[in-house]
């Protein structure tokens, strides 16, 4: 195989040349070449020829690399793709990465000429980060006779959410998202339910409420974003200059909290400790870690007054320089990852609730284990507040990476 491959690299790229004669081609110095040495010629060209498709049709290995724990939604459906498709797909490697580290990883192995990482599953953080410098491959409209018959189907939350990726990625799954709070209902007997009284509950209690840092954090994000609508500022799509009362707010609730996470696992585990009385969430990160155990099941969540809903995907996207032949491969893979059957997956244990970013894809479809799940531990006020409650895409990717370093700046450097 490594054999064909080579033949296959050289032949196409003009480093071998069986016809080629390196002296002067006029009729005096070009020697006449028997038909036997023609013929053997053409053989050993067909050869080549042969060894280029061979090499074209083999199977791939396909790494992927999960910065969203999106793995938690797809991977049953990511494997099921490389068990039906023996003939593309050799192989699949997972890896997990925090989104953060991701776009520095992918611009030096772009700048060293190499392609490790074949598809990243990431969230609006990273998503936006690659667009920004330019990392990922432009899949729409380039290549809209390949999937617009699927990306026609998202539901109208999640259409919006795919708006987001400027083309350079899929949606795959789609969560309602929050702000809201969770909080352990022995500790806190009346909850907050205006960013003032979450401001002054944290100062009455310091060291008791939570958060981890928006850059890595799906209800980190969530918060950052939702603060705008509720605290009535200017502009919720400008973080620089339409934020005032936001960042206000931040610098003065971090008084009252001992620091930022890396990430929301660490949060969850925290709470379900009693190591911290209330965090924010959004609607997966409430659910799934009731449902392991992690947090208590009795457990509340709290919708701030007023709010609205910042909504939140998970995108399929390909780093730039991908060799042609795993691309092939890889845009079959997302658009079998957009049909029913695998969408109706992503309803899992409740981690990205609902799930689907298709229509027409209700819990009824989803595996058995995924329908006790959300019945259990599901919350039916989730349903109202949905039906009740306006909802907003996030911030764009060059608004939400300046979102990021300032919070970075200006509110996460205060505790270094």
């Amino acid at each position: 195989m490594l054999l064909q491959e080579s033949l296959f690299d050289r032949t196409i790229t003009g480093r071998i040349e069986p016809f080629e004669d390196t002296r002067r081609h006029d009729m005096k110095s070009t020697p006449r070449i028997p038909g036997w040495q023609r013929l053997s010629r053409l053989a050993g060209a067909a050869a080549l020829a042969g060894a280029a498709a061979l090499a074209q049709a083999a199977p791939v290995t396909l790494n992927i690399v999960d910065v969203a724990g999106n793995l938690a939604v797809t991977q049953k459906a990511l494997e099921a793709f490389r068990d039906q498709n023996p003939d593309l797909v050799s192989s699949m490697t997972f890896t997990n990465a925090p989104a953060p580290q991701i776009p520095g990883k992918i611009k030096a192995m772009q700048a060293a000429g190499r392609a490790d990482i074949d598809l990243v599953l990431t969230g609006t953080d990273a998503l936006a980060a690659g667009i920004e410098q330019g990392l990922w491959l432009k899949l729409l409209p380039d290549h809209d006779s390949v999937f617009k018959a699927d990306t026609d189907k998202y539901h109208p939350a999640a259409a919006k959410m795919q708006q987001l990726a400027q083309g350079y990625g899929l949606e795959v799954s789609f969560m309602q998202g929050g702000p809201l709070l969770e909080y352990n209902p022995k500790a806190v007997p009346n909850p907050p339910k205006t960013p003032a009284e979450l401001l002054a509950w944290c100062k009455a209690n310091p060291g008791k409420f939570l958060y981890a840092r928006p850059a890595n954090s799906g209800p980190g994000r969530a918060f950052l974003m939702g603060l705008p609508y509720l605290l009535k500022d200017k502009d919720p799509y400008d973080p620089v200059k339409g934020w005032d009362n936001t960042w206000k707010f931040l610098k003065e609730l971090n008084t009252c909290v001992p620091y930022y996470p890396g990430g929301t696992s660490a949060i969850m585990k925290e709470l379900g400790q009693g190591g911290r009385d209330m965090t924010v969430t959004v609607t997966g990160w409430d659910i799934n870690p009731r449902a392991l155990g992690i947090v208590p099941a009795d457990f509340k969540v709290q919708a701030f007054n007023d709010f609205t809903w910042v909504t939140d995907a998970h995108y399929m996207v390909i780093p730039k320089g991908v060799s042609a032949d795993k691309q092939k491969v890889l845009f079959k893979l997302m658009a079998f990852m957009l049909q029913p059957k695998q969408q109706a997956m992503t309803y899992d244990a409740g981690y990205f609730y609902p799930g689907p970013a298709i229509a027409n894809v209700p819990l009824s479809a989803a595996p058995k284990e995924s329908q006790e799940v959300i019945e259990k531990f599901g919350r039916p006020e989730y349903a109202k507040m949905t039906a009740d409650r306006p909802s907003a895409v996030p911030l764009d990717a060059k608004a939400m990476v300046t979102a990021f370093k300032k919070w970075d700046d200006e509110v996460g450097a205060l505790k270094k």
